[in-house]
């Protein structure tokens, strides 16, 4: 795997770019042809903490995850662990509604040890009242969602608000 490591307002030293590109190289034998991947790393601080995002796209299919810890190597341990899971936990996804040959990128000969069945438990229809992003927040931190799904009274497009981790909301409009 080709690495391309960035930081923001933290210095990445050879140190810590050899533990990054040793600690993801624990992933190459999930793919195939891990030579032509390049996984994009991003180191940065935010308060105390220092944050990894680790973003992996390939053919078919995008793996990412970001990490914080007040330890740097203990976040690039948990992100490697949790890019690991994700890819584990998808596998049966992946090979059960895509044809094999359609992903050449993923490997698909490993031992599956995690196994988890998800189902869909519960199936709601909403009616979608036109509204605005304040009043679609409002909706939303009342019902204690993390997202809401309304109608924008300006574009009349569907659109998601979403609470992010940072505190901020983000906003996925459809076309």
């Amino acid at each position: 795997m080709k690495y391309i490591i960035r930081s923001q307002k933290i210095d990445n030293t050879d140190a810590i770019k050899e533990y990054i590109e040793s600690k993801l190289s624990k992933l190459d034998k999930y793919f195939e042809n891990s030579d032509e991947i390049e996984a994009t790393v991003l180191t940065k601080i935010a308060g105390r903490n220092q944050i990894i995002e680790v973003t992996i796209p390939t053919k078919h299919f995008l793996l990412r995850n970001e990490e914080s810890n007040e330890d740097l190597y203990a976040a690039i341990d948990k992100i490697v662990d949790k890019l690991e899971r994700q890819i584990r936990k998808n596998k049966e996804k992946i090979n059960s509604r895509i044809n094999k040959t359609f992903i050449q990128d993923f490997e698909y000969d490993l031992e599956d040890e995690y196994v988890e069945e998800e189902k869909i438990v519960k199936r709601k229809k909403v009616e979608l009242k036109p509204i605005d992003e304040e009043e679609a927040i409002v909706q939303m931190e009342m019902l204690g969602h993390s997202f809401f799904v309304y109608k924008d009274v300006d574009s009349n497009k569907v659109c998601i608000i979403y609470k992010r981790k940072n505190g901020n909301y983000g906003v996925i409009e459809t076309e």
